[in-house]
């Protein structure tokens, strides 16, 4: 760490020789309760706006295709259990309305 004379510190992270923790902070860190957890310096997130996907698109409205997928997005949404194919449509679906909402 390094103070500026603007008292603004500074903190670089090296990802190959990560911070470690003693264990008391670990001890600390895991009787940490959610109500104790301090989200002041995070920025506010602007809401995604998810809504059900039953109320995006009707089901008689969708058209059978064949698409090529990476198999780590397949999985991770097979992994998010039934109806994963609905979910993939819904993320395209905020996709366009996102895209829609810049032009």
């Amino acid at each position: 760490m390094t103070m500026k004379s603007t008292e603004t510190v500074t903190f670089h992270l090296d990802p190959a020789h990560p911070p470690t923790m003693t264990d008391a902070e670990m001890q600390a860190l895991r009787e940490l309760r959610d109500d104790e957890i301090d989200f002041s310096d995070i920025p506010a997130q602007p809401s995604t706006g998810w809504r059900r996907i039953s109320e995006l698109v009707p089901a008689e409205n969708k058209q059978q295709i064949t698409l090529r997928l990476d198999a780590d997005l397949i999985a991770f949404f097979r992994s998010t259990g039934r109806r994963y194919q609905s979910r993939i449509n819904a993320a395209l679906r905020e996709y366009v309305t996102a895209q829609k909402k810049a032009s």
